[in-house]
């Protein structure tokens, strides 16, 4: 039996239950489907208004010096968004602007091997312990036009912020596995 003077214990940095660990790998599925079917404006809805999307580049590098592999913030970057900037973008797509989608592209997003962590406010005091830090790998298939098919593998870790009783993405880095990328151009969100 618990009593008033029983200190609640901390989830901080704990692996999340498995109610909470579906509900991450449902929010997945949803915002792929979203992604898959265009519904560019749908998916800005997952995302929170201080939104951190961003994807570093990366070089081969010794053993020895992997630490360097990854650019730093404020080095290049594929994307450094906020939402602001990622509505602007799915504005120009709309507006028949981004010759690079039209026609657009025919994607399929798949999501997995999903680790979902509550945060730990003593790391990341922007956030509670309610808040979610999950990892996740990604495969991105994309055609376009007749005959151009890119591939894109990765993985990602976010913060995910409980919003009411819905989840919203407030940092998103993504990393692909590549470091030198064969597509023509990179207007494939992930």
């Amino acid at each position: 039996m618990s009593t008033a003077t029983e200190p609640t214990r901390s989830r901080a940095g704990t692996r999340a239950d498995r109610d909470t660990h579906f509900e991450v790998e449902q929010f997945y599925y949803e915002e792929a489907a979203l992604l898959d079917d265009g519904r560019y404006a749908d998916w800005l809805d997952l995302l929170a208004d201080d939104l951190d999307y961003w994807m570093p580049t990366r070089t081969n590098r010794l053993r020895r010096q992997q630490a360097l592999s990854i650019a730093a913030r404020g080095e290049a970057a594929f994307y450094d968004e906020t939402k602001e900037s990622l509505a602007w973008r799915i504005r120009r797509f709309d507006s028949g602007m981004a010759w690079a989608e039209d026609p657009p592209s025919r994607t399929r997003h798949l999501v997995t091997n999903v680790m979902v962590r509550h945060m730990d406010p003593a790391e990341h005091p922007e956030f509670t312990e309610d808040d979610l830090q999950v990892r996740s790998a990604f495969l991105v298939y994309r055609n376009r036009l007749e005959r151009e098919e890119n591939v894109f593998a990765g993985s990602r870790t976010d913060v995910l912020r409980r919003v009411g009783d819905g989840l919203r993405v407030a940092r998103r880095t993504i990393l692909l596995d590549q470091n030198i990328l064969q597509a023509k151009n990179i207007s494939t969100f992930f």
